[in-house]
């Protein structure tokens, strides 16, 4: 029995042996391990303070981004817009400036031909046979009468040649009767 005894003794024993040389090889393990969870604490205390200033910094840099690019693009739309105006000005002075030269060309021949006309020799007049207008006497009843019914006959000729209706011939006496 002693047998048994002796070897439960040593393996006791050597459970203990063993035992403690991993507790002797696990202490500087255990040290390294509680540093770096000093280590790991410090970090997450640093996070904690410098963080969020810095998302507030990021954040607020966010914001200035978005403004300065509202502004650049209203920027851009002022500078279409000042742009579109200079090219209406331009077409309206290229359009004013082919007035300017119609109207000198115009004042031009204009020139030129009052300058002929000026400068022609004139015709010679022809004596004429009619009367001075003070000179001429005056119409008789009779031929103001003959004069009247021509004008009439012209006048219903060109009615008649103008107008497309059946009863002009009727139109026409009934407008002679009532002078």
């Amino acid at each position: 029995m002693i047998e048994p005894l002796f070897w439960l003794g040593l393996s006791l024993l050597l459970v203990a042996t063993s035992l403690t040389a991993v507790l002797v090889a696990a202490i500087p393990a255990l040290q390294e391990l509680a540093r770096a969870a000093r280590s790991a604490e410090k970090l997450f205390d640093t996070l904690s303070r410098e963080l969020p200033p810095t998302l507030e910094a990021i954040r607020v840099t966010g914001l200035e981004i978005t403004d300065l690019t509202d502004d650049v693009s209203e920027g851009v739309k002022s500078a279409s817009q000042v742009v579109k105006q200079v090219d209406q000005s331009l077409d309206s002075a290229r359009i004013q400036a082919q007035n300017l030269q119609v109207g000198t060309r115009s004042i031009l021949i204009g020139a030129k031909a009052a300058w002929k006309n000026f400068t022609r020799q004139k015709p010679v007049r022809r004596t004429s046979d009619r009367l001075p207008s003070n000179e001429k006497s005056p119409l008789t009843l009779r031929e103001r009468e003959v004069l009247k019914q021509e004008n009439r006959r012209i006048k219903a000729e060109v009615y008649h040649a103008n107008d497309g209706y059946k009863d002009t011939a009727t139109w026409e006496t009934n407008f002679d009767d009532e002078d």
